[in-house]
Parts: structure tokens; sequence; C-alpha cells
């Protein structure tokens, strides 16, 4: 996965609690195991207005076109609740984000962004409604800094945390199973000093 820094880009909001991963990739399209070929579906129940994803609904908000471009995801608390699909962050990373921000997230879905190198990033509840409200006044652009922690907006400056091990597979661009690879000299000095009945 690709390493993260700092990532300065424009949002889109979607003001829903609760976003489940069904709503973000409804279950009819979870057939591949590969990482690809998601983002078509991302919250497609919203984004058609017809079951088979012909007719684009002109009043869901990615759909409209200043929301183009747009790589940082604002919602509300607990996103990405409901079951633990990985399915879910690979569709919105696919789409184009690089960064979603919410008061709070579904513990599996925050550690599934993680796992590839998408920012998931939590504010106060104070904090979101801020930069709601500004989103609905004109095109808002954030930066999201891993070096200083914070989420930069004008002369404002939020800070959020990940742990120590989060923000190093971020800024490494490895994943827990790359992390566990660089250990593999030591892991198999150990397996050989284990005795042979072990």
């Amino acid at each position: 996965m690709d390493k993260f820094t700092s990532h300065t880009g424009k949002v889109v909001a979607l003001d829903r609690a609760n976003i489940d991963t069904d709503q973000i990739i409804p279950k009819q399209f979870l057939q591949k195991t590969t990482r690809t070929g998601f983002a078509e579906h991302l919250f497609h129940d919203w984004r058609y207005l017809d079951y088979d994803g012909t007719e684009p609904n002109p009043d869901f908000v990615l759909n409209k076109p200043e929301s183009a471009g747009a790589s940082v995801l604002l919602a509300r608390e607990n996103f990405g609740c409901g079951s633990s699909r990985e399915h879910a962050p690979w569709a919105i990373q696919e789409f184009g984000f690089k960064v979603v921000i919410a008061p709070s997230f579904a513990d599996i879905f925050f550690g599934n962004c993680i796992n590839i190198g998408m920012v998931p990033v939590v504010l106060a509840a104070d904090v979101i409604d801020s930069l709601f409200a500004d989103y609905h006044q004109s095109e808002l652009q954030l930066t999201v800094d891993l070096t200083s922690m914070t989420v930069k907006h004008g002369n404002s400056q939020y800070p959020f945390s990940l742990t120590e091990f989060q923000r190093y597979c971020l800024q490494n661009g490895i994943d827990a199973v790359g992390w566990t690879l660089q250990k593999k000299d030591k892991i198999k000095a150990y397996e050989e000093a284990l005795p042979a009945w072990q």
C-alpha cells in the first residue's frame, strides 16, 4: 500500500449517522476477492434510482458535479458499523477517498482502513458540526497530517490520535502482515531454536 504522511483534499460530506457496511457496499456486489471493482457500487442504493445502477440519483451528494475529485469523506458517528466486510473500505478507497473523518467508527472498519492505507480520523462531535457548517457554506479543503497528528482547516488545527503502530504502518506503507514479514529472520531463528518435539 502507499505511504501516507500528509494529504490535502476536497471534502464531500455525508450528513448521516450509523452508515453501515451494507449501505457502503451492498451484499450483492461482494463476489470478488480482489480489492478492485467495488467503487462503481459504493453507496449503490443511494447513488442510483434503479437496482442495476444505470440511473444516477441527482440528489445524492456523490453524484453532484461539485463533489468531483473529493478525497476526504466527512460523516457522522458510528461510521462503518454492521458486518466486518473489508470490501467497504476497499470501495471507499477505490472511489478516490484517502481519509474518512467522523466522530466515531466501528472498530473493525477502523482497523480495516488502517490495513489498506486509508486514514480514519476521529474528531469531536462539535468539531464535526463546525466542519459540516463550513462545508455547506462553500467548498471545504482539509489537510490531514500524520507528522503533527492534526487536521488543518484554514488557521485552525484539530488534533486526532492513532496508536504508534497504526501511525508507523500508515507512514511506511505496510500492513500488519508486511510488518510481520520484516521480522522473518527473527521468526526463523525462533523456529529453528525450538526443540524437535514442539
